[in-house]
């Protein structure tokens, strides 16, 4: 049991400067005992309201240095407060405000709410056992309007789909990875370094671009960079949801539409999904 959408912002100041972070915290508890479940003996129970309350002192307390510290924070208060708390769950993602820039000046103490993904980040831990952190980033939003095609794939009598080797890639990619044993990382940059990676393996060098056969193969090159670059990181998932776009027939009004406007198609979309990992982890 736990609290969810715990949502507050947590406003830092140094001098005239501000920093600010908004969060929504799901903390959940397993106990012990059953006791409260069987036998309505509500005497071990911690309540909800308490959990959020320890939520936001925590925040008061410790501020929130990174999303995955602040979760450990959570972690760690109620596993040494209380005795019978047998596993704790510390779920917590980010509203992306980025400071706002004028003539490329940083505002001391404006923001803006940039949609451009959300950070998020799990740490959980059972008693006697090791704290375990992940992180990720979601509803990242990514297009590129050509250097992506899909052919010589598996054809039957019920398939409609052309081959095409020029198309619009588009999808809304969710991603989460696991840091394995976890040690005094500085997850901020870490994050940073695995979303410039993201960006990079989907788009491909910025004046040529990099050819993506298939969503299949865009998530498996995002994968391997984020691998080879970031140690830290032992297993990635990715789950890229695409969105697809259709030419707009113009003849019936004496144009001709070279791929210059097109609609999204609604429903049905598709879902690619691979979760990858280093072998000495699965090993273990």
């Amino acid at each position: 049991y736990g609290k969810n959408t715990i949502k507050f912002l947590r406003l830092h100041r140094e001098g005239k400067k501000h920093f600010v972070k908004e969060v929504e915290v799901c903390a959940h508890l397993r106990l012990t005992s059953p006791q409260e479940y069987l036998e309505g003996n509500n005497s071990l129970v911690i309540p909800t309201d308490t959990i959020k309350n320890i939520v936001l002192v925590l925040a008061k307390k410790n501020g929130i240095p990174s999303l995955e510290e602040f979760a450990i924070d959570i972690c760690n208060h109620f596993m040494t407060t209380f005795c019978q708390v047998a596993y704790v769950k510390a779920y917590v993602q980010e509203v992306p405000w980025q400071r706002l820039h004028e003539d490329g000046v940083p505002h001391i103490h404006s923001f803006i709410c940039v949609p451009d993904g959300i950070r998020f980040c799990e740490a959980e831990q059972c008693r006697n056992g090791p704290l375990i952190v992940f992180a990720g980033i979601k509803d990242l939003k990514l297009m590129k309007t050509t250097q992506s095609g899909f052919e010589g794939f598996y054809k039957n009598e019920h398939t409609t789909l052309p081959e095409r080797h020029d198309r619009i890639l588009c999808g809304e990619l969710f991603c989460k990875w696991s840091y394995g044993e976890c040690k005094d990382f500085d997850f901020n940059c870490i994050w940073k370094k695995i979303r410039e990676c993201i960006l990079e393996a989907f788009a491909g060098p910025p004046d040529c671009g990099e050819y993506s056969p298939s969503y299949q193969k865009t998530v498996n090159c995002i994968q391997m960079l984020v691998l080879f670059r970031v140690s830290q990181v032992q297993v990635i998932e990715v789950v890229l949801n695409n969105t697809f776009y259709n030419v707009v027939d113009m003849k019936n009004l004496g144009l001709t539409n070279d791929k210059e406007v097109l609609v999204p198609v609604e429903a049905p979309y598709g879902s690619c999904a691979c979760t990858l990992g280093r072998k000495k982890f699965f090993e273990v």
